[in-house]
């Protein structure tokens, strides 16, 4: 080797840190990761070893350590999450706020394609099915803020695009980037600044916004387009966004501790020279293995952890229903009760009282549940959120029956109204507590597992809705919803044997794959 190479060595530093001269540059990655085997190994020999192993281990400075995100002011942690939910909010009320306009648009693009209609609404949810698994992952590879911050940009462009549309195939493609856009870091927020017992509290406040969003969408859309035009409500949903993602770059600050730890051994390892110096979650792997695996995350959870899918497939079903609930509305009044649009657009009222209602008293029964729990074992489990579920699954079923045979037999309208703020209580507590429960569960990967169970429900919000009319034509109002009421039933048992059986489960070496 010329004394040039020889100069150009990169030093890479034994378990001890003495220096080892590489000789030949293309072998430095392996030497590298042989260093770090060697130190890994010697920390079984010697007092020595294991010392030199910890002081280069990049952790908080203490359990007060205000860089921690769970340290940060009560004041600092919700106005991030009071701004995630005004998010969230607006980019699920996207989802419904153009579907009293679509008529309208088809007549104005000149489409006499009717069949675009439904598609129009419900490849939102096609895009929303499809981003998080892209999205959440890379948030927990990149950070938080970076992806907020690209998937806010991409939500207010494709808005922009849809309000001036020339064409149906240029609003389909961009109906379907708003969709993959909306983001769901959500959980994975109240993850990394909560503490397990102030968690539900928090995750109720954020999802305000994909609970109550889309019965308001409907309402603000069904008069925004009789009073000006179908453009104007991606025109507001957009305003809306455009004051979102200047927020954020004021007010948001990462959170993700796996980012902020690698971000704090960086600036030490430049300050001080030591190369060994890495975080604490620091694997060892490539960046290209670190990607594989985080894109990969969402889909090994749901196929491999029993768990993400039996509560995905539990919400998956409120969601469908809440969905096909949203497609008979607009009909049965506007048929049963003569209401015009706007009118009709109101009877969401009863969805959305219920969902208010059901998630008041779903934080006062969580607050006095989970201090029992933690006066009588002395910690709080994962388990210990699913009890609202059996509630749920009853009041779901309660709700379908009430709406569907008031309807049936043509009570007065407020009648069926009060049936479904049964309903949105019952939908309010599938959601709450299944989110709640697979942020309990995976902390560090809430985000991943928000997104598995993202992609589960809506799936079903698409393709259940879509077998909506045809059941309601064979069985009618009244026995389609008592079908769909015996069903929801199921959660309640189900519910009670993973009461019992979930932290065995979870634990199984088994059901957990590599993350």
């Amino acid at each position: 080797m010329d004394e040039k190479n020889s100069l150009n060595a990169e030093p890479v530093l034994d378990e001890f840190g003495k220096e080892i001269i590489i000789t030949d540059p293309s072998a430095a990655p392996q030497l590298a990761r042989l260093s770090i085997d060697v130190e890994t190994a010697a920390i079984n020999a010697s007092p020595e070893a294991q010392k030199f192993h910890q002081d280069n281990i990049v952790d908080w400075d203490g359990p007060q350590d205000p860089q921690n995100p769970q340290n940060w002011t009560s004041t600092r942690k919700w106005l991030i999450i009071i701004l995630i939910s005004a998010i969230t909010f607006n980019q699920a009320m996207s989802s419904t706020i153009f579907a009293p306009g679509v008529r309208q648009a088809l007549r104005d693009l000149h489409s006499s394609d009717q069949a675009s209609a439904p598609l129009l609404i419900s490849i939102f949810v096609v895009g929303l099915a499809v981003g998080p698994l892209f999205l959440s992952p890379l948030s927990e590879l990149y950070g938080r803020t970076p992806l907020m911050h690209a998937s806010n940009f991409a939500f207010l462009l494709a808005s922009i695009v849809c309000a001036v549309s020339i064409n149906v195939p240029m609003l389909l493609i961009f109906r379907l980037i708003m969709g993959a856009s909306t983001i769901s870091l959500g959980g994975g927020y109240v993850a990394d600044m909560m503490e397990p017992q102030h968690r539900g509290k928090a995750l109720n406040v954020w999802t305000v916004g994909p609970v109550l969003a889309p019965v308001i969408g409907p309402i603000a859309g069904g008069y925004i387009s009789l009073k000006a035009s179908w453009r104007w409500t991606f025109g507001l949903v957009g305003i809306i966004g455009a004051f979102s993602l200047a927020a954020c770059f004021v007010f948001l600050r990462e959170t993700y501790p796996p980012r902020l730890l690698e971000l704090k051994a960086t600036r030490l390892r430049r300050e001080t020279g030591n190369p060994l110096l890495r975080s604490k979650y620091d694997t060892g792997q490539t960046p290209t293995q670190l990607f594989r695996y985080s894109i990969m995350r969402p889909t090994k959870m749901l196929v491999r952890s029993p768990i993400v899918g039996i509560v995905s497939l539990f919400l998956a079903i409120a969601y469908s229903y809440m969905y096909l609930l949203f497609t008979t509305f607009t009909d049965v009044y506007e048929k049963t009760y003569g209401f015009n649009v706007g009118e009709a657009g109101l009877s969401y009222l009863g969805l959305g009282s219920g969902f208010l209602i059901g998630q008041y008293t779903q934080n006062l029964f969580m607050k006095w549940h989970m201090k029992k729990q933690l006066t009588k074992n002395g910690k709080l489990q994962p388990e210990d959120q699913l009890p609202p579920l059996i509630v749920g699954g009853f009041m779901l079923s309660i709700g379908l029956f009430w709406y569907g045979w008031s309807v049936e037999y043509k009570a007065h309208w407020i009648v069926p109204v009060i049936g479904t703020s049964i309903c949105g209580i019952g939908i309010t507590y599938f959601f709450l507590v299944v989110q709640t429960y697979l942020v309990d569960a995976y902390t560090l990967y809430a985000a991943s597992a928000l997104a598995a169970n993202t992609v589960v429900r809506c799936v079903f919000g698409v393709t259940v809705p879509l077998a909506g009319p045809a059941l309601y034509k064979r069985l009618g109002l009244g026995w389609g919803n008592t079908l769909l009421g015996f069903l929801a039933l199921i959660v309640a048992p189900a519910s009670l044997w993973l009461l019992k059986y979930g932290e065995q489960i979870r634990n199984n070496p088994r059901f957990m794959p590599k993350l």
